[in-house]
């Protein structure tokens, strides 16, 4: 529905009040199922990235910044704090757990803004069910984070917008874009629906709206000039295609049925008419859920591949709430079906999850391997010399010599380490030695550094750490 002119009637089915138990509820809910599991799970690379730059000093984050993942750097720097009261894996992923369980309590509360309390209880419930959520509860990085806000600028622009005699809503809104930017640059794109919600709402949103819209993009401004500064760090993203489109449900879900079904219960808001919210705000949702992956395919093709999936998580609280909407519009017996199935579509997934490799590597597999076959002589050499962060995170001082390391410490501008040139002369002497690589046995063929290795050496037996790609333990004899 589109509306002109200056002030448009408050639409019926907004609800301002109401009890705030449900919105905490969902948020204690949505922190616990985050965190189960948490401590079984190997680290990622990704994640291991962010524990090296936690790690570093102020000034060495400052210098890794100016080299890589600049724009990561206002969440390297609150890990860098929050890491040095521990580093175990759950520890290390309770920020995000939190920023899961805050999410889910906004969806809450925006959804019984937009329609009833019980569309933001089912909207919550959906988000939490989602593999996908899960996923990202329990990982070190900051998409959690970047879902949890942009729930809150939706939220502080629905308010600023329907409540335009409220004292600060325009600065309260400006705030919540400026925390939005400065979690992942990406997660800008849902602003887009948002500038959609403000030109149908009428010309004097647009005209209130926009300045601090404008404002609040400042910070996320700078770092998207910083990352695309830096963009030789996404070097390995390749252009996409148009089958990423047909991969938007397991994008959003985290795994194909949980994404079908979300879908499905998504697109239901945008056909039901009974009890339905005002046209502006599941059209605000539906925007947001689907013009990020179409802008970012776009920016892909005029600039840069940058088409990752994780980049798009921002949009799956759009997705809940359109379902929550459909399920609090729908008969309670339909409901409480569709709820139990979204539940069992997602459950397969959050129990993969869960898994030591539910995060594709498992570093603590290859620390065992190689503690149980391992000779006192023997030495380790690695395909990528990043991995050594989780070996060590993991294996400590009980793995074999490392014959190429040069300083326990990684190098200021990466998340690689200083070693040897000659790998040919590290390997005299030894007539063992281990290798660990990214992807499977065949790739350590493609891995120049290995070459000395493969050639002076003869491959006895390899084992596959991970799912796919996951990482390949080799030992190699004389």
């Amino acid at each position: 529905m589109t509306i002109t002119g200056a002030r448009a009637p408050r639409p019926s089915a907004v609800r301002r009040t109401g009890p705030v138990w449900p919105s905490l509820a969902a948020g204690l809910a949505a922190t616990v199922v985050a965190v189960a599991g948490s401590w079984r799970v190997s680290q990622s690379s990704d994640e291991l990235a962010t524990l090296s730059a936690a790690r570093r000093s102020a000034a060495g984050l400052w210098e890794l910044a100016q080299h890589v993942d600049g724009h990561f750097l206002p969440y390297y720097a609150f890990m860098h704090l929050w890491a040095g009261f521990g580093e175990a894996e759950w520890w290390l992923r309770l920020p995000s757990a939190i920023a899961t369980g805050a999410a889910a309590a906004l969806i809450a509360g925006l959804g019984r803004r937009l329609h009833s309390p019980a569309a933001g209880v089912a909207a919550a419930a959906i988000y939490v069910f989602l593999p996908s959520v899960s996923h990202h509860g329990q990982n070190v990085r900051p998409y959690a984070f970047a879902a949890a806000a942009a729930v809150l600028a939706a939220w502080a622009l629905h308010r600023a917008i329907e409540e335009p005699g409220r004292r600060g809503g325009r600065w309260g809104y400006a705030a919540a874009v400026a925390l939005l930017g400065c979690t992942q640059v990406f997660a800008l794109l849902v602003l887009a629906a948002h500038v959609l919600a403000m030109t149908l709402y009428g010309r004097g949103a647009l005209a209130r709206m926009l300045p601090a819209l404008a404002l609040g993009c400042v910070p996320g401004a700078v770092w998207a000039v910083v990352g695309f500064a830096e963009r030789h760090a996404i070097r390995w993203i390749d252009m996409p295609g148009p089958e990423v489109f047909l991969a938007l449900p397991k994008t959003a879900g985290g795994t194909v049925p949980a994404g079908c079904v979300l879908l499905a219960l998504a697109a239901a808001p945008l056909l039901l008419r009974r009890r339905r919210a005002h046209g502006l705000w599941p059209t605000l949702l539906a925007g947001w859920a689907l013009l990020p992956p179409v802008l970012l395919f776009a920016l892909s093709h005029l600039l840069s591949p940058v088409y990752v999936d994780r980049y798009l998580f921002a949009t799956v609280p759009a997705y809940a709430l359109l379902a929550g909407l459909a399920l609090a519009s729908a008969p309670h017996l339909l409901a409480a079906l569709a709820l139990a199935g979204a539940l069992a579509a997602g459950l397969p997934g959050h129990l993969d999850l869960r898994r030591e490799d539910g995060h594709r590597e498992s570093f603590p597999r290859a620390v065992r391997i190689i503690s149980a076959n391992a000779l006192p002589d023997d030495a380790i050499v690695y395909g990528g010399s990043w991995l050594r962060t989780g070996m060590l995170y993991y294996g400590g001082r009980g793995l074999p010599d490392d014959v190429l390391l040069l300083d326990a410490d990684p190098l200021p501008g990466s998340f690689d380490y200083p070693e040897r040139a000659d790998v040919s002369a590290a390997l005299d002497g030894r007539e063992r030695v281990w290798a660990l690589w990214r992807g499977p046995a065949e790739a350590a063929l493609r891995i120049g550094r290995l070459d000395p290795l493969v050639q002076r050496f003869t491959l006895s037996r390899t084992w596959h750490a991970g799912r796919s790609p996951g990482m390949t333990v080799a030992l190699y004899a004389r």
